[in-house]
């Protein structure tokens, strides 16, 4: 059973830095994408898959050093990412996130 045991522990070890590697290089890709985006939806779009790409990340540094207390963080990392693609796309239909209409 230990064997076993030591065997799926080195599988997981292994499949968790690929894991990490093949998000880094997800983020350089997108960083790249935002800052030389043709258009601003595809900035907004970059930025979304950011988002998604940093709760990975958090869920894997979770399960590298075998903790639950990153959930929080990976909760409010999306809830901020949903926030943001709010204001994002509310910016780019009118121009402006807030509107000051007093009427």
């Amino acid at each position: 059973m230990t064997e076993l045991q030591s065997i799926t522990e080195t599988i997981l070890e292994i499949v968790t830095k690929v894991c990490v590697v093949g998000i880094s290089i997800s983020l350089l890709l997108l960083l790249y994408r935002i800052i030389d985006g043709p258009t601003n939806a595809d900035r907004a779009v970059a930025l979304d898959a950011i988002g998604i790409n940093l709760m990975g990340l958090a869920a894997l540094v979770a399960i590298i050093i075998s903790t639950t207390m990153l959930n929080d963080v990976i909760l409010l990392i999306g809830i901020l990412l949903f926030i943001g693609t709010i204001a994002i796309a509310k910016y780019l239909e009118k121009g402006v996130i807030i509107d000051r209409n007093l009427d």
